[in-house]
């Protein structure tokens, strides 16, 4: 089977002859990082392939949960640490509180440069600026030439190009919209707000000098200039000045239908491993990618994290096609959520993946 990219990108060197690798990785975010480094501590010859000059940024809110990934994180990663959440709908507001951080924000291409940094001191070979063309059962061919493979794992986000080679369709997507605007900012808030959003939410997530300010929603229940439309809706009711700013958008796709097929993977947002609830992506990438990593080098690890980080995406899957069945259905559980938090009934990890 073959599979074309759709877009070219040059890279100055030109590898003439194949190169052979074990692994080829192919996406520099999270999930290709991680598996590479996990790889190339274990000896592995493994070559990562990312289409863009600069690892690391990414349309993202930079929030990660202090239990998945944020206590485990160098503390010069972590922007500001929130010990409070304030979740409001429209009929009522909850601060949650808790005595050890609950969500910490990071800068994304920070945390992209030291994940590549520490899996090339590892050993892993990383070429960025590189468009994969075609891929074939045993190698890739490039814009700087063609490599050699034994095995595959696709780490190229929600519009994976492995995932396509693969034959897997991809009907479950988000849609995450957000602008990252300058100043000091207090609170992390959510905003679940059926009237702009349906099923989806708004947020505010801090950084150190700045706060990332989106929205995030099913595709399948409003378009992306719907969704824009009603964000800037939204920012013009919390008197929150974007007229200067260009909203940036990427999908999110939780449409998981497996990990491993023969001697080819998928990890991350290539897999479909995000919450549909929350969008939640970033602890699911890294998960993941260093699960496939032991599961290259031995096929019976244990990968009883990654199955119930599974288990949660399928909750969160169904709580999402509960809620999102109508505007009315929307408002209900919006409120019987804020209303569940505020009495206890509902933990706040619940809502997250770590």
């Amino acid at each position: 089977m073959l599979v074309f990219a759709s877009q070219y990108a040059t890279q100055p060197k030109k590898y003439h002859a194949m190169q052979q690798f074990h692994t080829v990785i192919i996406g520099g975010g999270p999930g290709g990082l991680s598996c590479a480094a996990a790889l190339a501590k274990k000896g592995v010859k493994v070559l990562l392939l990312e289409r863009k000059q600069h690892l690391g940024p990414k349309v993202c809110a930079g929030g990660v949960t202090w239990a998945g990934l944020g206590a485990k994180l160098p503390p010069e990663l972590i922007e500001r640490s929130f010990q409070t959440q304030k979740i409001s709908s429209p009929w009522q507001t909850v601060t949650i509180r808790s005595p050890t951080p609950i969500i910490s924000t990071v800068n994304r291409e920070k945390l992209g440069q030291q994940m590549a940094e520490k899996a090339r001191a590892a050993g892993a070979t990383i070429i960025s600026g590189v468009t994969v063309r075609e891929i074939h059962h045993k190698h890739v061919v490039t814009s700087t030439g063609n490599f050699g493979y034994g095995f595959l794992v696709g780490a190229d986000g929600s519009s994976s190009l492995v995932r396509r080679y693969l034959g897997i369709p991809t009907t479950a997507m988000g849609i995450g919209i957000n602008c990252q605007l300058n100043g000091k900012f207090n609170d992390m808030e959510w905003c679940l707000d059926s009237k702009h959003f349906g099923c989806g939410y708004a947020w505010i997530f801090p950084h150190q000098d700045s706060a990332s300010v989106g929205a995030y929603v099913d595709r399948r229940s409003m378009t992306g200039k719907t969704l824009l439309n009603r964000f800037h809706a939204w920012c013009t009711q919390r008197q929150i000045d974007i007229t200067d700013q260009r909203p940036r958008a990427a999908l999110i796709n939780y449409d998981f239908r497996g990990y491993g097929f023969d001697n080819r993977f998928l990890v991350g947002d290539a897999a479909g491993l995000a919450s549909g609830l929350t969008g939640e992506g970033i602890y699911p990438a890294i998960l993941s990618g260093e699960t496939i990593a032991e599961l290259i080098v031995d096929p019976a690890a244990d990968t009883k994290k990654l199955q119930r980080l599974i288990d949660k995406q399928h909750r969160h899957q169904r709580l999402l096609a509960c809620i999102g069945r109508n505007r009315l259905c929307s408002t209900f559980c919006s409120e019987a959520v804020v209303l569940g938090l505020r009495t206890g009934l509902i933990p706040i990890n619940t809502l997250e993946m770590g």
